[in-house]
């Protein structure tokens, strides 16, 4: 690999953010507020973590990348409308994330609803109009489908809704955050893998990446858990230490910093172990921009 991981990570970014100025629906097209919403939701924010880890592991299958930048979007849509949604008043009541404010907070409450409601249905579109075959578009659907779902995020969201305030076993926030951050992370892994060539993958790379997907869900969760206590409003992008202000079960609430910290370095471990499990597949170093996103992830906290 030629490219350093910040040439790498620079690539994909701009290719996700190229993809949704040219896909999302133009602010000159009626309704003029809700395209503007919308576009303003997705396009120049975040770190695209989801989407680098649709390409990262589509280069493993040498996929086409015009099928992964639709892919990738796609999930970076159904991610943004889950912001959206978590930041209203009604939920989070949140006025600031990726260092700006949030859409209700720019928009009003209902033109949010509606730019959230909008960007899941644009997601399966974009999916629908790769050069896929069949049934690779169906697997990825459901994918999508199956992690924004009360089985997915809505579940996890509305565990996490039910439980400020009361207590809760560490594998009780496991499972919840397992299905609200999670699942997507683990999505974006295995919509990666479906964007490939098929005849190029075995069971045993789907176990191997499935397994490292698990673990980088709970490690994202974990460090931003631990970096609600640690980080300023200016570093993390949103407002900080609104878990422990609001009540909320956090990692850090049930096991304290340290031990979060030890969870975390876990998690970050069995990845990398995934990793090489795949590498005995794939060949050597072959999954080195998936290490380097676990570090990435990993070393938000260091």
């Amino acid at each position: 690999m030629n490219e350093s991981f910040s040439q790498w990570v620079k690539g994909r970014q701009d290719r996700v953010e190229k993809a949704a100025e040219t896909l999302l629906p133009s602010v000159q097209i009626e309704p003029k507020i809700l395209h503007e919403a919308m576009r303003y939701s997705v396009i120049g924010g975040g770190k695209r973590v989801r989407p680098l880890i649709v390409y990262a592991v589509s280069e493993l299958l040498d996929a086409d990348i015009k099928n992964v930048d639709r892919v990738a979007l796609a999930i970076e849509c159904i991610h943004s409308y889950s912001l959206i949604h978590d930041d209203m008043p009604c939920m989070d009541n949140d006025r600031l994330r990726h260092g700006k404010l949030t859409t209700h907070a720019k928009f009003g409450e209902a033109m949010a609803m509606l730019a959230g409601d909008a960007l899941q249905p644009e997601a399966f579109s974009y999916i629908s109009e790769t050069t896929l075959n069949p049934h690779q578009k169906l697997v990825l659907i459901s994918l999508l489908a199956e992690a924004s779902s009360s089985r997915g995020m809505c579940g996890g969201q509305a565990i996490d809704l039910c439980m400020v305030g009361k207590k809760m076993t560490l594998s009780e926030l496991v499972h919840m955050h397992s299905l609200k951050t999670g699942m997507l992370l683990h999505s974006s892994v295995m919509a990666g893998l479906w964007c490939g060539k098929k005849e190029s993958v075995n069971e045993d790379l789907t176990d191997a990446l499935s397994e490292y997907g698990h673990s980088i869900g709970l490690l994202f969760q974990i460090i931003d858990d631990i970096l609600d206590v640690t980080s300023d409003a200016k570093t993390l992008g949103k407002t900080a230490g609104k878990d422990a202000l609001e009540d909320k079960p956090t990692y850090v609430s049930i096991l304290g910093l340290e031990k979060s910290r030890e969870l975390a370095r876990e998690q970050y471990d069995k990845a990398l172990g995934a990793l090489e499990k795949a590498e005995a597949i794939v060949g050597e170093n072959k999954t080195q921009r998936l290490r380097e996103i676990a570090d990435f992830i990993f070393s938000r906290d260091h």
